[in-house]
């Protein structure tokens, strides 16, 4: 494994970690489809009870330093396209969370990889800003 993909999996698994202190559960992780790659699927429980919850597809990007912005800046136009039609293509294979609401989130994460300062920001995007 390269150096650059096991400092990706360990902010990913860093982030992961985070969202679940915070009371979401996972989904899935690293799922692959032809139009792109969603680096984490959550689901955030409802408040009631009552419903599944909300589906939270989740963007994490790290940089080894915020000075020119942080990871949120990279998710350009043509990437959060791409995480749309994944987050279609998931939902299409998960009957019971296709009527369930959705958001993107992005988890920006810098400094040491092995133990990145991160920032969870909900609710990074809509498609209608697409």
């Amino acid at each position: 494994m390269s150096s650059t993909r096991a400092r990706g999996d360990g902010v990913e698994r860093a982030a992961r970690d985070h969202l679940l202190r915070a009371g979401l559960r996972e989904i899935a992780a690293n799922a692959n489809f032809r139009c792109g790659e969603l680096d984490l699927v959550m689901l955030e429980p409802d408040a009631g009870g009552a419903d599944p919850g909300t589906v939270v597809f989740v963007e994490v990007r790290y940089r080894r330093s915020s000075g020119f912005g942080g990871g949120a800046v990279s998710v350009t136009v043509a990437k959060r396209r791409r995480l749309a039609r994944a987050a279609q293509a998931f939902l299409l294979g998960q009957r019971a969370l296709a009527d369930a609401p959705c958001r993107f989130d992005v988890v920006e994460a810098d400094g040491d990889p092995a133990a990145p300062r991160l920032h969870w920001i909900r609710d990074a995007f809509r498609l209608d800003d697409l």
